[in-house]
């Protein structure tokens, strides 16, 4: 926090403060403090929001509001109060509906309403993908006053092709996911998903085969810019828990290329135009590439706020900061040479591999936590053990 004592010119020590840009950071979990660790360093004075919980980002910020994430009208009020001159967050769809609204409310640098809905809703953002003709899954939705027994959902489930990929309209993190292999598995699914969502709407799509890849994004005015390609490890069948990334994914150039072309074509779709962008991706043997999800925020998981950076030698989280301030940011990447991982512990034999590279090749661990014994079962990727994030040359 700005302190005074010690100076005798009170009044201009005053005057410098008074011209530090400020900007509120929305969230304060471990994958938000590498956002309020960087604005600081860049001289920001950071007014951190979100529901108080102990969290690492109540102590770094320089004033911290314990108000949850989702009272946008409030926190819209103390903003405006403060006079903040930009608003941003990381790794958190959720967020992103109050950083949007409050950006939008007071003029300052985001992403629309409509994008906001078309990038945080999975069922708008289907829908905007089939109007736009981008790759993507066939779905139906089941709206939170539904009843999934009745007649017309009956004869939607009857021309259901299984498996198929059951979760909640409105959550990211793997929560609510379930791969219904038959019929009998469906209701309990969906129940599960409403459960987990937040405005019980359901969305019920054909799953897609191939492996698993996310594609990491810049996005200025409009100019969108692909930064990297990341493999993504998960549990599989039937939740789909993140287990790890590692970047750069090696892929050939044509399916790169493809890619690409395919994921900035999803961003103007959900009319995305400032700010990071975190795309879900399959790509099946044939090279055939499937759009899953893309949240216009950086990726959770430390993708962007500590693999990227070694891969790319870019600093993303610096990028986002600067567009919410009104900067033109034009990304300029480069192979690094060095590969970058980030491996999560859900089992006794996660803590036992991490336990091995820690004696062989602990040179190679640049980041590491464990906050929590490893004994109960990890239902999704905000009750994982820990993790570790390695970096290696090619």
């Amino acid at each position: 926090m700005w302190q005074l004592s010690g100076f005798d010119d009170i009044d201009f020590h005053r005057k410098i403060a008074k011209k530090m840009k400020k900007i509120a950071i929305i969230g304060a979990s471990a994958l938000q403090n590498p956002l309020i660790l960087k604005a600081k360093s860049m001289g920001l004075e950071t007014h951190v929001f979100a529901w108080a919980a102990g969290d690492i980002g109540e102590k770094t910020a320089d004033y911290f509001y314990p108000v949850s994430i989702v009272e946008k009208e409030q926190i819209l009020s103390v903003c405006r109060k403060i006079g903040i001159h930009g608003i941003c967050s990381i790794a958190s769809d959720l967020a992103m509906l109050t950083v949007n609204y409050v950006a939008d409310a007071m003029g300052l640098v985001g992403n629309s309403p409509e994008c906001t809905q078309l990038s945080t809703n999975k069922a708008s953002m289907r829908e905007a993908f089939a109007k736009c003709g981008d790759p993507s899954p066939e779905f139906f939705v089941i709206r939170q006053g539904d009843d999934p027994n009745e007649s017309a959902f009956r004869e939607q489930i009857t021309k259901l092709h299984f498996p198929v990929i059951v979760k909640p309209v409105d959550r990211s993190g793997s929560r609510g996911v379930t791969l219904v292999a038959d019929k009998a598995e469906l209701l309990p699914a969906i129940e599960h998903a409403r459960i987990q969502g937040f405005s019980g709407d359901v969305i019920i799509e054909s799953f897609v085969h191939g492996k698993e890849y996310s594609v990491e994004c810049l996005s200025c005015r409009g100019v969108h810019t692909l930064l990297q390609i990341t493999e993504k490890f998960t549990t599989g069948m039937p939740h789909f828990i993140e287990t790890g990334h590692k970047e750069p994914a090696l892929l050939p150039p044509e399916i790169r290329q493809k890619a690409e072309d395919i994921v900035l074509h999803a961003l103007c779709s959900l009319k995305v135009t400032n700010g990071a962008s975190h795309t879900e991706i399959r790509i099946d043997e044939d090279g055939t590439i499937m759009l899953i999800e893309v949240g216009a925020r950086m990726g959770g998981d430390f993708i962007g706020s500590h693999l990227l950076p070694i891969t790319c030698g870019f600093d993303y989280v610096k990028a986002v900061i600067d567009i919410s301030l009104g900067e033109i940011v034009r990304p300029h990447v480069s192979c690094t040479g060095r590969q970058a991982s980030v491996r999560y512990i859900l089992t006794k034999e996660d803590l036992t591999e991490y336990e091995r590279i820690l004696r062989e090749d602990p040179d190679s661990i640049v980041h590491f936590e464990i906050h929590s014994e490893v004994s109960t079962a990890v239902t999704d990727s905000s009750n994982r053990h820990g993790f570790w994030i390695r970096a290696y040359l090619l």
